[in-house]
């Protein structure tokens, strides 16, 4: 299905540059032929040689080369590949998209181009966090710009952790395939006109000013949920718990702490056409949140912790008997017996769809990167092949915009 595309790889100049060689390797795998421009910085970290050599086509670096340029020219170039690649896409070359700047190669070949065109971040953290990087992903996501990735881990800085790591060569070579496949370009204006609300992250129950219940969960599956649905034309309204990962752009956003707050936000957030319910909430909340710190006393063992049951989300809006959603999707996160859970659960919550993944320690779900899901309904079961978090959630969207129909339907 891939043999014979054109992918324009534009190589940035960071650290993370030295993984687009197994990207570039893994594509010509594919019979996808790759054409490589590399920013001047990129050169300091690999050499055009090495891409030359991987690609079997000539890297190229300079925009005012009379040879390339009368050779192919930076139009062609831009114009002939099915899709156009960015990664590592660095903080100033988001700028450089965002802003419409061509003042080398690489910048005049994505302002030339009228192909889709797929970025893979990678920077600092704290560029990552900087409102201009944030209004710049924005501005970008507005105008059709496709993302994976940040990840969250170490960074080449020693003693930097946190999200700003680029997607690993597999993650990105997926999004890859998407594109060229089509899965992604299909979510286009597929939910237009519709309202979506998706709950993401943990539900922080507080014990006392310093101490909480909560679950293992970063929220990344339910952020890739509202970005997507937002790429398919949606008004989306996410509401997150405690997370360390970025607003998507384009969603409204509105942060909770509590299973009760998260309760609140998404009532209020309604009517809606669908409602994704992927927050990992806490089921139980201390009675009486104590006012101080509880404290240690010697001998005197560990102190009772009285809980009581925080609401249900998904089953209080399955059940709603006005502004019910046109279609409500609920998560089963299980450790075991996990399609026998998820039915279970689809009754007795009364929602119209379960998706249900295992989250046994082994299977590095919580936190992770990867998912494997299966469609749990009244009339059967879908399973899903391990993939990225973001694909998940392309393939979700698209699901559930085909179960919903036509506007007006």
């Amino acid at each position: 299905m891939d043999r014979g595309k054109r992918v324009l790889l534009i190589v940035g100049g960071g650290i993370a540059a030295y993984k687009c060689l197994e990207l570039t390797r893994r594509l010509v795998e594919r019979g996808i032929e790759v054409r490589v421009v590399m920013t001047r910085g990129a050169t300091e970290f690999v050499t055009p040689l090495t891409f030359s050599s991987l690609s079997r086509n000539k890297a190229m670096t300079e925009l005012f080369s009379v040879t390339d340029e009368a050779e192919i020219g930076h139009i062609r170039l831009s114009r002939e590949a099915d899709l156009v690649v960015v990664a590592p896409a660095t903080a100033d070359l988001l700028a450089k998209m965002a802003n419409g700047l061509a003042d080398d190669l690489a910048s005049a070949v994505l302002l030339a181009t009228d192909k889709t065109v797929l970025a893979a971040p990678a920077m600092n953290p704290r560029m990552w966090a900087h409102p201009a990087t944030r209004r710049n992903v924005r501005q970008l996501q507005d105008d059709g710009i496709a993302f994976v990735g940040p990840a969250e881990g170490e960074m080449a800085e020693k003693g930097e952790p946190g999200i700003g790591r680029m997607a690993e060569p597999q993650e990105i070579l997926a999004a890859i395939l998407a594109e060229l496949d089509g899965d992604a370009g299909r979510l286009k204006g597929l939910l237009q006109g519709r309202r979506v609300v998706v709950t993401s992250g943990p539900t922080h129950e507080p014990i006392d000013p310093v101490r909480y219940l909560a679950n293992r969960s970063s929220g990344r599956q339910g952020h890739a949920i509202a970005a997507a649905a937002a790429r398919a034309g949606a008004a989306v309204t996410l509401v997150s718990g405690p997370v360390a990962i970025p607003d998507p752009a384009g969603v409204r956003t509105i942060h909770v702490e509590t299973a009760r707050q998260m309760l609140d936000a998404v009532e209020g957030a309604l009517p809606a056409d669908i409602a994704i319910c992927a927050a990992a909430v806490a089921d139980w909340r201390p009675v009486a949140e104590g006012e101080q710190k509880l404290k240690k006393q010697p001998g005197a063992g560990a102190p009772a912790l009285d809980l009581v049951e925080n609401p249900d989300i998904l089953a209080t809006i399955s059940k709603l008997a006005k502004h019910r959603p046109g279609l409500v999707v609920g998560f089963a996160a299980e450790t075991e017996n996990l399609i026998e859970h998820a039915r279970a659960k689809l009754q007795r919550k009364g929602c119209d769809l379960i998706v249900a993944n295992d989250v046994s320690p082994s299977g590095g779900v919580m936190g992770g990167a990867r998912n494997t899901v299966h469609l749990v309904t009244a009339s059967g079961v879908e399973s899903w092949e391990e993939t990225t978090k973001e694909e998940v959630a392309r393939r979700l969207v698209a699901h559930v915009a085909g179960l919903l129909g036509e506007p007006g339907a």
